[in-house]
């Protein structure tokens, strides 16, 4: 039964984070988001392609999302299978938490309605991490902006964020499984910038405040 109940959870959390809010605010403007700009789904092409509203509207449905799944998801799932067979729940809720915001972030990621191509899950990680660790995401928020204020990358105001979290983590004294969870949420947001990385070294990334309209041709950087 408790096996049963993780994986619906995990489930649910994958499809909820598999919600495409980048590609869809696309669609509604008659842009396929993938072909132009970066060619990623996620909060920050949203802005630079479709506008402030739009990358608005986009990076809160992301981090919502991600919040949604660590934060309620679980909880409801064990509420709905115990009423429904009557018993009662010896199951650890803050592991159920972490096993949903894991499912969450990799449906963002690689959602299986886009061919598992998606965005960077930096928003819904953010989401998450409001849900688990909140204090060491402040932290880690406070580190993003600041680097995203003195450089203009976002992609290294992220990649930096994400190197702070599990050092913000540990320096507020979370335990140690959810330290872990924040250094393994770390490596994949800086996995998922590998490409950025490739063109900030390159000097060709964008930065803040350089809006690009749908191009002719096939994607760019």
């Amino acid at each position: 039964m408790e096996i049963a109940i993780c994986l619906i959870i995990a489930l649910t959390a994958y499809l909820l984070g598999s919600i495409p809010a980048g590609y869809l605010a696309g669609k509604a403007r008659g842009v396929d988001i993938r072909q132009v700009g970066s060619g990623n789904i996620g909060a920050t092409n949203a802005f630079r392609i479709l506008g402030k509203t739009a990358g608005t509207i986009v990076l809160i449905a992301d981090a919502f999302k991600g919040w949604l799944a660590a934060a309620v998801v679980p909880g409801l799932v064990i509420q709905l299978f115990f009423a429904a067979s009557g018993g009662g729940s010896s199951l650890n809720v803050e592991y159920l938490k972490i096993v949903a915001g894991i499912a969450v972030i990799l449906g963002h990621n690689y959602p299986c309605w886009l061919k598992f191509k998606g965005g960077k899950g930096i928003a819904t990680s953010g989401g998450v991490l409001i849900a688990l660790v909140p204090l060491a995401f402040l932290i880690s928020l406070a580190v993003w902006i600041l680097v995203c204020v003195l450089t203009r990358y976002v992609s290294l105001a992220s990649i930096c964020g994400a190197l702070s979290l599990p050092i913000a983590a540990r320096l507020v004294k979370y335990p140690v499984h959810l330290v872990a969870i924040t250094a393994l949420m770390s490596a994949l947001a800086i996995y998922k910038h590998k490409a950025n990385i490739v063109r900030l070294m390159n000097g060709t990334e964008n930065k803040v405040g350089r809006k690009q309209g749908p191009p002719s041709t096939g994607v760019t950087s």
